[in-house]
């Protein structure tokens, strides 16, 4: 299996241009599934099995203002897990999207706007979720028979809205 968990947030509105950051975002968080897939692929085809599970982020399922090229990228991977779902239907190889909302990470250290990199870490410090139960997200769907996808998957925390 491959887990791709990666991810930068240089979020801010679209008219802020900051070509560099929307660049760094595309970088890490599509190029790099896409490399991964790359190293991981061909190993999994010989062995006759694989998974890749991604974490993608429930900000591609609610877009909000500021967060428009960040949710593209993650957008991209939910795309690209699909197009690798159904290139791959001959049993071998499974995918498995995880949307996380907000968990106690360090995401928000990647974000420069100091106001909005105290405001997510503000939400984190009131109601973020421990990594660990995105992790037993991944163990459920990894877990599963071989004959069984769990192609997406959302874990969030209750109060989040």
């Amino acid at each position: 299996m491959l887990v791709s968990n990666a991810g930068i947030s240089k979020i801010g509105p679209i008219a802020g241009l900051d070509v560099d950051g929307w660049s760094a975002m595309i970088d890490v968080n599509v190029r790099g599934v896409l490399h991964g897939i790359a190293a991981a692929l061909p190993v999994f085809r010989e062995q006759g099995s694989g998974h890749f599970v991604t974490t993608v982020s429930t900000s591609g399922l609610k877009v909000v203002p500021g967060q428009a090229v960040y949710a593209g990228t993650k957008n991209a991977v939910r795309t690209l897990h699909e197009g690798l779902r159904q290139e791959s239907t001959d049993g071998t190889i499974r995918t498995t999207s995880i949307s996380p909302g907000y968990v106690r990470t360090e995401l928000a250290d990647s974000i420069d706007d100091p106001a909005t990199r105290a405001q997510i870490r503000d939400a984190m410090s009131r109601f973020a979720i421990a990594p660990e139960a995105v992790a037993r997200a991944i163990a459920f769907a990894v877990e599963q028979p071989a004959d069984v996808e769990i192609g997406d998957m959302t874990i969030r925390p209750t109060r989040q809205g």
